[in-house]
């Protein structure tokens, strides 16, 4: 049997610094946790983070979580992720993949996945790992772009035209998952930094129309957060 391979990041494998940056910038009023807490809490109970690259979020869910799993496939930031996340005893980081989750079944209640893989048709693999190893009762959530609306939406439409956002919603919601649009924004501090993380984010040609037409350290930026309970 064929193994899977990771789909390489090439934001956050190549520029991990400042994929550092994009995540203290974004969703500065937490509005992305409060969609998430609406539908299922994370306290006490066990939580995986799907591609949890440095591990910026892990640190998070362990001050509520009874036990935080972070699976990673890029050695680079698996190594990253354990050295932020040492002085935590309820983490725990794998190196692994979605579609191959170095875990028993039924052994999570939470998931989160935060731009990660799961980006509508052609994750089916993943989703069927889901289905393994979440128990009874938990809650899996897959947070992701709504190039349908936002100053950063328009961005994303420019740089990805080949990403066709009905045919994404289609897939999730034939696949039985629910759709909370979340208007979360970014706020850097300071113009490098904007500038840095839209360079990579986005090809040359659309990150330089971009910032070419948009001032200031703020975007308006809004994302779906998909949730799905077992």
């Amino acid at each position: 049997m064929r193994r899977a391979t990771p789909r390489p990041s090439p934001n956050i494998w190549n520029h991990p610094e400042l994929y550092e940056l994009e995540n203290r910038a974004a969703d500065p009023d937490g509005r992305i946790l409060a969609a998430m807490r609406a539908v299922a809490d994370w306290s006490g109970r066990d939580l995986l983070d799907v591609g949890c690259g440095t591990g910026y979020h892990l640190p998070l869910w362990a001050e509520t979580a009874a036990t935080v799993t972070g699976v990673e496939p890029h050695k680079p930031l698996v190594r990253l992720a354990r050295r932020r996340t040492r002085r935590l005893a309820n983490v725990r980081v794998l190196e692994g993949l979605a579609e191959a989750l170095p875990l028993p079944a039924a052994s999570v209640d939470v998931v989160h996945a935060r731009w990660a893989y799961f980006f509508g048709p052609g994750c089916e693999p993943g989703l069927a790992e889901l289905d393994r190893v979440v128990r009874r009762g938990g809650t899996a959530f897959v947070i992701d772009n709504d190039p349908t609306r936002s100053t950063f939406g328009g961005w994303f439409r420019q740089g990805y035209p080949e990403v066709d956002p009905a045919a994404v919603e289609r897939f999730w919601s034939q696949h039985g998952w629910t759709r909370v649009p979340v208007d979360m924004g970014w706020s850097f501090r300071s113009r490098a930094e904007l500038e840095a993380v839209v360079r990579i984010e986005l090809p040359p040609g659309a990150a330089e129309a971009a910032l070419a037409a948009h001032s200031g350290t703020t975007v308006d930026y809004a994302v779906n957060v998909w949730h799905r309970s077992w």
